[in-house]
């Protein structure tokens, strides 16, 4: 025998049915409001995070000291003398060179890495004392920019990040150059 069931439909009932409907709903839009708190508090990533670290800078900065001793302007064929020679008779040097390199980009792009200059300059970089010698013209400082540019362009590393880059090399444009002026002073 079927028995009769009675649904009746109380004001409590409907009121509890909308409260489980519209539970889901507040949640979500609580975690909405909490990612977007997240998502504005959230500190921007550094150039060097945004380079993508350590290994990434270290391979361009490979391809990038390649690229330079290759130069006809400031590598191995240079009118410089003094660049000239540092491409054809200190080549030994260069993975010291690499590595050195390697940690200024993460340096001054906010990484966790130091460098320490090998011959200490008057700033926290100390660039010209490890140029002075080479008598680095502004126009071959802007050819060496240059490349460096092209190394961007070749790994591919976006927009912003590149100008961000270039700027700080370009930071040091006084430094690098100062025995090129000094001898012309």
């Amino acid at each position: 025998m079927a028995q009769a069931v009675t649904t009746s439909i109380t004001r409590r009932s409907v009121v509890a049915g909308l409260a489980l409907t519209a539970a889901p709903a507040a949640l979500l839009a609580g975690t909405d409001n909490a990612y977007a708190q997240t998502k504005q508090t959230m500190p921007e990533k550094s150039l060097y995070e945004r380079l993508g670290g350590v290994f990434a800078i270290a391979a361009v900065v490979n391809h990038f000291s390649d690229a330079v001793v290759k130069n006809p302007i400031v590598g191995n064929k240079s009118k410089n003398p003094q660049l000239r020679e540092w491409h054809t008779k200190n080549l030994g040097r260069l993975p010291g060179l690499k590595f050195m390199r390697t940690l200024w980009v993460c340096n001054v792009s906010g990484g966790p890495f130091q460098y320490t200059a090998t011959k200490p300059g008057t700033t926290p970089l100390g660039l010209e004392e490890a140029h002075r010698g080479l008598r680095i013209s502004p126009a071959e400082f802007d050819e060496v920019a240059a490349e460096l540019g092209r190394t961007l362009d070749f790994v591919k590393v976006p927009k912003r990040e590149k100008g961000e880059v270039l700027a700080a090399f370009a930071a040091h444009k006084n430094e690098v150059t100062a025995g090129y002026v000094a001898k012309r002073g």
